[in-house]
């Protein structure tokens, strides 16, 4: 499994906006895209322009996949004006006690 880690800083007066409008990625996301399997929408309770996704696909195909689609495109269009930073890291999921 391929695991996408995203984490946006948004500008001050943009945290609703991009909330909703990032839960709609994430709810369509899982809804379109069969091997995009979890897609978790997460906010730090300290510092609320501060939002975290954990997104979970098949293999690195799906993903990009998921970056050529046209609801990624609208979104990434869409919140670009209230993004002040993000940062993308990837991961490969391990089976719990493997070695």
């Amino acid at each position: 499994m391929y695991v996408v880690a995203v984490l946006f800083e948004v500008t001050p007066d943009a945290a609703g906006a991009f909330l909703a409008r990032v839960r709609q990625q994430a709810a369509d996301s899982l809804a379109r895209e069969a091997a995009c399997r979890r897609f978790d929408v997460c906010v730090d309770p300290q510092a609320p322009r501060r939002v975290f996704l954990y997104e979970l696909y098949d293999d690195r195909a799906a993903f990009d996949a998921h970056l050529a689609s046209d609801h990624f495109k609208a979104f990434d269009r869409e919140v670009a004006s209230l993004v002040v930073a993000k940062r993308v890291e990837t991961f490969a999921l391990q089976a719990a006690g493997a070695a």
